[in-house]
């Protein structure tokens, strides 16, 4: 699991290379996290995992300052997290997460993406039953910190995994058990650089080299899209 996510997290960092564009998504979750909980950092705890996400993309501390006064703003623009699923080609499932504040338009464009590439939009949660919904954290290590003793204590709520990446310690867990972890990582004094949700692929298909080629150009195309925050996939990642 832990080679599947850094796959797909190297090869979105290296699309979202355009700094103004990452900075762009982060605002409209920093938009959406303080108008559903709040502006205070410290009341709102899914503002502070995106604070720190915005810290780990390099966002100055200023445009995320902007970013929560705007919000704010009764003039500020509503966006609303929707989900579309469809079939890229070669059987491909596909999941784009989006953040719009038009609903019309992004409707569109993810339904033009699939189209032009020979694949199809699907209903809402017909590819449910392909993917599991995890919540994954990154926090720094700590001085004398044993990873199965840690792994063990997370267990009580509700990791399935946990292991150690260079400087930095891994956790997965349960869709539902993101504020449980948050919560127990905070209490202990772990830094978090990033904490977000993954649709992890309950089962892969292979492609070849060519096909490959295809399907990440449609995920490129998606990925493009200021709309897009994130897209998920079962094409086996390379060897």
């Amino acid at each position: 699991m832990g080679r599947a996510f850094e796959y797909r997290k190297a090869a979105k960092l290296k699309r979202w290379g355009n700094m103004a564009r990452t900075f762009t998504r982060i605002g409209k979750q920093i938009s959406i996290a303080v108008k559903a909980g709040g502006p205070d950092p410290e009341n709102n705890p899914a503002l502070r995992t995106i604070i720190a996400n915005a810290k780990a993309a390099n966002m100055p501390k200023e445009n995320v300052e902007r970013a929560i006064k705007r919000a704010v703003s009764k003039d500020t623009e509503n966006y609303k997290e929707m989900v579309y699923e469809g079939y890229g080609p070669f059987g491909i499932a596909m999941v784009i997460e989006t953040a719009t504040d038009n609903t019309t338009r992004t409707v569109a464009n993810v339904r033009s993406y699939f189209n032009k590439a020979g694949g199809s939009l699907g209903t809402s949660g017909s590819l449910d039953f392909l993917f599991d919904r995890k919540c994954v954290f990154k926090v720094n290590k700590k001085e004398g910190i044993d990873i199965e003793e840690l792994e063990f204590e997370l267990i009580d709520f509700g990791a399935d995994e946990v292991f150690e990446e260079e400087d930095s310690i891994v956790i997965y867990g349960a869709f539902e058990a993101f504020g449980k972890i948050q919560n127990y990582l905070e209490d202990k004094g772990f830094e978090i650089t990033n904490g977000e949700f993954e649709r992890m692929p309950v089962d892969t298909k292979e492609v070849t080299e060519e096909q490959r080629a295809t399907l990440e150009k449609l995920i490129e195309k998606f990925e493009d899209d200021d709309d897009v925050t994130n897209v998920f996939h079962n094409m086996k990642s390379p060897e």
